[in-house]
């Protein structure tokens, strides 16, 4: 799986870490996206199916992560990243950990799916494209 091997690799997290936050993340855009869209995803990142449907119960929201995601994401996607942090604490990673993943998940899906798809996530997610 790349994306878990290029999460590893980054952030310094073990497989299960960085497959249970990608699989809440991907399962986020999964919900956000039509059929369609969530298609060329699926294509940039062949395990997002996988992985979205293995993770964790995202959990409830830290309201202290709030300000670590502000900052990392900007406010576009920072209401639905933050309600995936109670997920991460249960796998052991700081709130801040959501807005590490996704610059990380946002590079990938660019790198194998071209800009359009990087923009269809990025939209998600709050970040920049």
């Amino acid at each position: 799986m790349d994306l878990v091997k290029e999460l590893v690799s980054k952030l310094g997290i073990d497989s299960e870490q960085a497959k249970g936050g990608a699989g809440m993340i991907l399962g986020l855009v999964k919900d956000k996206l039509g059929a369609g869209e969530f298609a060329k995803v699926k294509e940039a990142i062949p395990e997002a199916d996988q992985l979205a449907e293995e993770a964790p119960e995202a959990g409830g929201g830290l309201l202290g992560a709030v300000g670590g995601l502000t900052s990392a994401l900007g406010a576009g996607g920072v209401g639905d990243l933050a309600k995936l942090a109670g997920g991460f604490q249960k796998l052991g990673l700081d709130a801040d950990m959501v807005g590490k993943f996704v610059p990380v998940i946002l590079d990938l899906v660019k790198s194998k799916g071209g800009d359009g798809v990087g923009k269809i996530v990025a939209a998600v997610l709050g970040g920049k494209d």
